[in-house]
């Protein structure tokens, strides 16, 4: 970070009531959303084994072309954050709105691509004779909303940029009960099957989208903001969205390498690798939060032409990060023999994966300065740094990963691996932010 004197006591609380304001409601609304596929596995899982794997396969397809695309959030966030910040709510909102057509858009293409090739899709994943036909009616069925989940990541970008996480929490909430309801109603009541769970969880995603709409069509008439699409915002929306997307890629990229690294190591190096990645993924969306949080206050901070109050909100998140990283460790250090006897009784498994475990629980300190770097900087739009440090790690992760089944060490040399790729990603966004070059002010960047 750049230097710079202590901030007083009383700006380091309003700091951190900003910052608890924003990020629990942004938790609560991340942990929702895996709630959604748990709930269609439970309910798809009486049904019988081959469908429980297509929905495995559909759901892993249907994750990856949603997740592609959170720059939708992302940019959205903290170009609406800016204008917030310069006083501008109309430009806020048609900023937001012009993210809102970019998703339907994107959502129409998805749809185009996957309804004519989700049995190609299906077959690259080697599915089952058995389970193929619920994969693809599943995929088939569910693609329907996709724009629906696209319009929700670019409308909880506009609230989340007008410094509201709470809306997007109880949309959330309210979208996983109705989808738990439908699928049930569906499925067993109607006795549609697989397809039942699908068209409960596309009723639902729409049901959410919707939901956001009517917030923002409602603000947009009260700022006086045009909802008719603009080709130059869209534009604007998607170029800004770009670099974030070669960053999500890189990262997704590492993810599947990481994967195809511990499945090279045997069966139960593969199988404490995926518990591990769950638990992984799940200590992320505490750190998310804060991050999100950084997005939503930095953009207005910057968009206000306040780099004093960026620089002191950033230093303060950094050590929130670094605060909460500490504590999430020492959990998974405590937990450690009570979390893997939740997910397997194999005795092979738990001894692969307690180490590496324990490499897990000492990064999350390192993890808690990424999350909060990475979060300061998409706030400020510096989007082209983050891909280009992203490529920077991915480059020093693969041969890293690679060299782990010959040079031996297995899975905890695996998580070693990932935690020097964590490590990469800090010292390339702690020498960004200490350089000062992604404070630029102004509405626009």
């Amino acid at each position: 970070m750049t230097q710079a004197p202590a901030a007083p006591r009383a700006t380091r609380r309003r700091h951190d009531r900003e910052i608890v304001a924003l990020a629990v409601p942004a938790f609560g609304a991340l942990v929702a959303e895996p709630l959604f596929v748990m709930a269609d596995s439970a309910i798809i899982g009486h049904l019988g084994t081959a469908q429980l794997a297509g929905l495995g396969i559909a759901s892993v397809l249907l994750t990856t072309a949603v997740s592609v695309f959170v720059f939708l959030a992302y940019a959205t966030t903290a170009a609406v954050a800016r204008r917030v910040g310069a006083g501008d709510l109309q430009a806020a909102i048609r900023q937001g709105v012009d993210g809102i057509w970019l998703a339907l858009l994107l959502g129409a293409a998805v749809i185009a691509v996957v309804l004519p090739s989700a049995p190609a899709l299906v077959d690259l994943f080697g599915a089952s004779d058995t389970a193929a036909p619920y994969a693809v009616t599943y995929l088939r069925i569910s693609a329907l909303g996709i724009p629906a989940m696209l319009v929700v990541l670019a409308s909880t970008g506009v609230l989340r940029g007008l410094q509201d996480t709470r809306t997007p929490l109880y949309v959330a909430v309210a979208g996983f009960v109705a989808n738990a309801a439908l699928n049930a109603g569906l499925v067993y009541g109607a006795d549609l099957g697989i397809a039942g769970s699908a068209w409960g969880t596309v009723i639902a995603q729409w049901g959410m989208a919707a939901a956001y709409l009517t917030v923002v069509v409602r603000g947009a008439r009260r700022h006086g903001a045009s909802l008719r699409p603009d080709i130059r915002g869209i534009r604007a929306s998607a170029q800004a969205g770009a670099p974030l997307l070669v960053r999500t890629l890189s990262l997704r990229a590492i993810l599947m390498i990481a994967t195809a690294v511990a499945a090279r190591l045997g069966d139960a190096d593969v199988a404490a690798h995926q518990i591990i990645l769950s638990l992984w993924s799940l200590l992320a969306f505490a750190l998310d939060a804060i991050a999100i949080a950084g997005q939503a206050i930095i953009g207005r901070y910057l968009g206000a032409n306040d780099t004093q109050g960026a620089r002191e909100a950033s230093r303060r998140m950094v050590e929130w990060g670094i605060a909460t990283g500490v504590v999430l460790g020492l959990l998974v250090i405590v937990s450690r023999p009570l979390f893997m006897s939740l997910f397997t009784s194999d005795s092979v498994v738990k001894d692969a994966a307690l180490p590496a475990l324990l490499v897990v629980a000492l990064s999350q300190p390192i993890c808690g300065i990424v999350f909060v770097l990475d979060g300061v900087l998409m706030g400020a739009g510096d989007g082209p740094y983050l891909a280009g440090a992203m490529l920077v790690t991915l480059a020093a992760f693969i041969p890293v990963a690679l060299l782990v089944p010959t040079l031996g060490g297995g899975l905890t040399a695996l998580w070693g691996a990932m935690t020097l790729m964590m490590t990469v990603r800090m010292l390339t966004l702690w020498l960004r932010a200490r350089s000062g070059r992604w404070m630029v002010t102004g509405a626009t960047r």
